[in-house]
């Protein structure tokens, strides 16, 4: 399958050399691709410049968010979730018409410094705001409570754990999982939350990962819900 993952960031770098791995098509869109290519600094989280990783995965073409989606017959969006909605814009609802939208982004404001908040909150989801803008497109949040290595490597947590979609469409969310399988989450760890409003839950669960990064000095960890089926 060919995927359009959006966003350059450590998160789009893991879900696109996972995917690549797995033997699927793949590019990753950025606003502007020279641009991107031209830093040579590391970003705010101090990982490597965007070049570096390309360097090491010269298969996974970097375009514009439009050439991207247009390419993708699935669209991934790992953009920072302030920055989500203006990304998918670029990349034009034309190109997101009839795909499974898979959302990763959280609305972390860092606007008031640290630790972030959480922007919309409570009433709304970014996941919610995403479908709302672009109706025709399957949006499927999932993948979204965890670190980005867990999310490609399960195998990083010992023990069961689980993840989540939250999504409208029942043959995407099938989809969504299917794809989750094969980065070797088993498929009894998958809770299906219902429909887009539920991402309001997997969403505010960002403040409690934070937390718990801080407290346990390290992100190799995840939520296991007990009794789940």
């Amino acid at each position: 399958m060919r995927y359009a993952v959006l966003g350059t960031g450590i998160v789009g770098r893991t879900i696109a050399a996972k995917l690549a791995s797995l033997g699927h098509e793949v590019v990753i869109g950025t606003r502007d691709p020279e641009t991107t290519l031209a830093r040579s600094a590391p970003d705010a989280m101090g990982n490597p410049p965007f070049s570096t990783w390309h360097a090491d995965h010269s298969a996974v073409q970097l375009r514009t968010f439009a050439e991207a989606a247009s390419f993708g017959e699935t669209i991934v969006n790992t953009t920072a979730g302030t920055a989500a909605l203006d990304a998918l814009n670029a990349a034009s609802s034309a190109n997101l018409a009839g795909k499974v939208l898979i959302d990763i982004a959280n609305p972390l404001d860092f606007s008031q410094g640290m630790p972030p908040s959480l922007n919309p909150v409570n009433d709304d989801s970014l996941g919610e705001q995403i479908q709302r803008a672009f109706p025709d497109a399957h949006v499927v949040k999932t993948l979204n409570t965890m670190n980005c290595f867990v999310m490609v490597d399960p195998g990083r947590v010992a023990g069961p754990h689980n993840v989540f979609v939250s999504g409208e469409d029942a043959g995407a969310k099938k989809q969504v999982t299917e794809l989750l399988v094969s980065f070797g989450w088993p498929e009894s760890g998958v809770i299906d939350l219902g429909g887009i409003e539920t991402a309001r839950g997997t969403e505010m669960l960002l403040p409690v990962w934070l937390r718990l990064m801080g407290a346990l000095g390290h992100a190799d960890f995840n939520f296991h819900i007990q009794g789940a089926r």
